[in-house]
């Protein structure tokens, strides 16, 4: 059933499931709601998720690697004014990724991943 969602669909539902992972460490850390929407912005945007991106592609299992290709390699006319097209390639890659491992039940892996992408100074093995 996987292998039947497009890139695009698998990028559609891990860009949910940054957000998600997002907000929730914000909200955990505290601060104020508008403080929290400015910091979140800054890290689903195309540049950031880019740099995740590039953290994340040496700790990829070949299936990892093939999904997060399958978003890299979507077709898209719309790129945000903020991204150049490479970077806006590696967010969807990423986010396909994301997708593709919560569409798995890849909960462990999805939650490891996504603190070494977001939160790597954080992450203690």
């Amino acid at each position: 059933m996987i292998n039947e969602i497009s890139g695009a669909g698998l990028a559609y539902i891990g860009d949910a499931v940054i957000e998600l992972f997002i907000r929730e460490r914000l909200v955990m850390a505290g601060g104020r709601i508008g403080e929290l929407n400015k910091k979140a912005d800054e890290y689903v945007r195309a540049g950031y998720q880019s740099i995740a991106a590039d953290r994340l592609e040496p700790l990829l299992t070949e299936e990892e690697a093939a999904a997060y290709r399958r978003g890299k390699n979507v077709h898209t006319n719309n790129l945000p004014k903020n991204a150049t097209h490479a970077e806006y390639r590696k967010a969807t890659g990423l986010e396909a990724l994301f997708g593709y491992l919560y569409i798995s039940g890849e909960k462990e892996r999805l939650s490891y991943l996504l603190e070494m992408g977001f939160f790597p100074e954080e992450k203690r093995d």
